[in-house]
């Protein structure tokens, strides 16, 4: 979202975020520099839904400028959505970024949700083809569906080796093979698969180190099973950071081994900078656009995966082409900046 409300005409589009917790957010600040505002709802807790939808209504009512609700939080989505009918909003998005939904406490009722969305809305996004058809259903999604890339500034993510050297030299990774992840610390990012299939790396190559960043509910028990499997001292937790891209530059392999995902777009900033990626075969294929990306199953033994990982050693990749590739492939965020303008006005 941000990096399409950088790229935007903000004379012509300004964009309100509504967030639905009142931890402050990364990008407040930024944002209200930018001329948007911030709403900050009662939150989505099922016991207060009549109070949300009452706040949002209420929210719409008294901003008369707001003229399209854009809801990014898929399922859930319905009641932001719901609330911007009632009150005659006349676009309302509904956009999915994944192809499961995550089994918590919510989840029979995101079913319903998942269910009731479409009636709420009057226009079906995604990230990708996969994740609208779960979210909308295959025909529906193939009359009317829309896919928004994930697109990112390429000019962040142009391979820089004098960046990788000092990344690698500050954090003693000059002669090492550095496997990295991007993504919250949750089920759905599958950490604890990632570990046991870095231990089995590490196996043939004692040289190679696991960076990961991000954060998240279970990173406390990930630091636990690094240490468990002997691979603590070879695991960089590099906590969250405003700007990654330094250090897809710094790696020699990405790898996601996700159980579901939409299009994720680390795998689009990975690929921008020309590392190797390997990816689980839970995400969509539509994320593919380099020659050096593989998929490999869930079903795999952590050998396979320990195989394709080692193999991206020996390709030889030239980086600076990574930005090109992506760029040919849609995910260049001045052009569908531009394009995501156009519809909205």
């Amino acid at each position: 979202l941000m990096n399409y409300y950088r790229e935007i005409d903000r004379s012509q589009i300004q964009f309100d975020f509504l967030a639905n917790k009142p931890i402050p957010g990364e990008y407040d600040d930024e944002i209200r520099a930018m001329g948007g505002r911030v709403f900050v709802s009662p939150g989505l807790n099922p016991l207060h839904f009549p109070k949300y939808k009452r706040f949002v209504g209420d929210l719409l009512r008294d901003n008369p400028d707001i003229k399209i609700v854009h809801a990014h939080n898929e399922a859930m989505g319905y009641y932001a959505l719901k609330s911007a009918k009632d009150v005659g909003i006349p676009v309302r998005i509904a956009h999915a970024h994944n192809t499961q939904i995550i089994r918590d406490y919510k989840y029979p009722l995101k079913l319903v949700c998942k269910q009731l969305l479409p009636g709420a809305a009057t226009d079906y996004w995604s990230c990708g083809r996969d994740a609208g058809i779960y979210y909308y259903g295959s025909k529906r999604w193939n009359e009317s569906g829309f896919t928004l890339h994930n697109a990112i500034d390429m000019s962040r993510f142009e391979f820089r080796q004098e960046e990788r050297e000092r990344l690698r030299k500050s954090h003693g990774l000059e002669n090492c093979f550095v496997i990295g992840h991007v993504g919250r610390f949750n089920v759905q990012k599958n950490h604890s698969r990632l570990l046991d299939i870095f231990a089995e790396v590490t196996k043939t190559a004692p040289d190679a180190r696991l960076a990961l960043i991000g954060v998240g509910e279970l990173e406390e028990s990930v630091k636990e099973k690094a240490r468990n499997l002997g691979i603590w001292d070879k695991t960089l937790f590099l906590g969250q950071m405003a700007d990654v891209s330094g250090w897809y530059m710094a790696m020699d392999c990405f790898v996601l081994p996700s159980l579901f995902e939409g299009l994720p777009v680390v795998g689009i900033e990975a690929q921008a900078t020309g590392s190797p990626c390997v990816f689980s075969d839970r995400v969509t294929d539509e994320v593919v656009l380099s020659p050096e990306t593989r998929r490999v199953s869930l079903e795999a033994e952590d050998t396979e995966w320990a195989r394709v990982i080692l193999a991206a050693r020996q390709l030889g990749t030239d980086r600076k082409k990574g930005t090109e590739i992506v760029r040919e492939a849609g995910y260049d965020i001045h052009t569908e900046a531009q394009k995501l303008q156009n519809i909205y006005l």
